[in-house]
């Protein structure tokens, strides 16, 4: 049942997607990141209370620090979404765990001292060959013959999976102090709400378009029904095995991503595109997989 719910998941952060992309004509991307903040806050509101959760915290700055480096994945995902056909810009973003298998080998050559008795640490072949192939998937999906435009919106992509690292490792770290994922969720969307608005009066405001500006609502919704199906997937695997296949088939979003953008918006990704997209996605189970060998447990990665 957990891997239907991851499943589900996916496909509602895929759909969140389409709704962005779409939202993305009539509203910049702070706009986005600020109005999601305050429809999730209701939503996760309502849910902590439903369940007795107090919204009190002990750890203010850790969560502040996650809602930043969150936010900063949020709004360069969302960009890259406006700007980028859906299914690279969701494949960019799942590059974080790439990033965190090029932390780990980047850590353990940092912590090394030279000394007499202490050799260099092996490189860890197996995640050096996984950073490698994810980052040479990055470059197919980005050919350098691709449209100038796209190629800045391409790198703000890949920013949103860097900050999307970062912010899974925080929430590693709050999950281990005992803090409920309702609470962490919600003060990431008080978050982006605050700092959305904090970038609007730089951005600006668009012209309220009317009828259009319902896609705001489904992009709210959709997140969170998609973190709410994504905690559900996580506490349903009770096994070492079932959270791997749980956190492997989040890769399905980047196949829904993908239908969405061929069917709905009629994007050529050419071949090599699709040969990038397929590297970057066994690139990623590969370094999930090694990352749970590591250490056993984790918590999942939040969107």
């Amino acid at each position: 049942m957990q891997a239907l719910w991851m499943v589900l998941a996916s496909f509602l952060f895929a759909s969140m997607g389409v709704c962005v992309k779409i939202a993305s004509a009539h509203f910049n991307a702070a706009e986005l990141v600020c109005y999601r903040g305050f429809i999730g806050m209701a939503i996760l509101w309502a849910l902590a209370r439903s369940q007795g959760v107090t919204l009190a915290t002990r750890y203010p700055g850790m969560h502040a620090w996650r809602s930043l480096v969150g936010v900063v994945s949020l709004g360069a995902w969302f960009y890259a979404i406006g700007h980028l056909p859906l299914a690279t810009a969701m494949t960019l973003n799942y590059m974080s765990s790439v990033w965190i298998a090029a932390f780990l080998v980047g850590g353990a050559l940092l912590a090394w001292r030279p000394a007499a008795t202490a050799p260099r640490p092996p490189l860890q072949a197996p995640l050096v060959l996984t950073v490698l192939a994810g980052f040479a998937g990055v470059v197919m999906m980005l050919r350098p013959n691709i449209d100038p435009n796209q190629m800045f919106a391409g790198l703000v992509g890949l920013l949103s999976g860097l900050s999307a690292a970062f912010a899974y490792m925080q929430v590693v770290a709050l999950s281990r102090l005992g803090e409920p994922e309702t609470r962490t969720v919600f003060y990431f969307a008080m978050g982006s709400a605050i700092a959305g608005g904090a970038a609007m009066t730089v951005t600006g405001m668009s012209a309220w378009p009317g009828w259009p500006a319902l896609w705001l609502l489904p992009i709210g919704i959709l997140a969170a029904g998609g973190q709410l199906c994504l905690t559900r997937a996580y506490a349903s695997a009770r096994t070492q095995r079932g959270t791997l296949v749980v956190a492997n088939l989040q890769y399905s979003g980047i196949v829904f991503a993908g239908l969405y953008s061929v069917l709905l918006f009629g994007d050529d990704i050419p071949l090599i595109g699709w040969v990038g997209m397929a590297l970057i996605v066994a690139s990623g189970i590969v370094a999930t997989i090694l990352r749970a060998r590591a250490a056993p447990g984790t918590p999942a990665e939040e969107h």
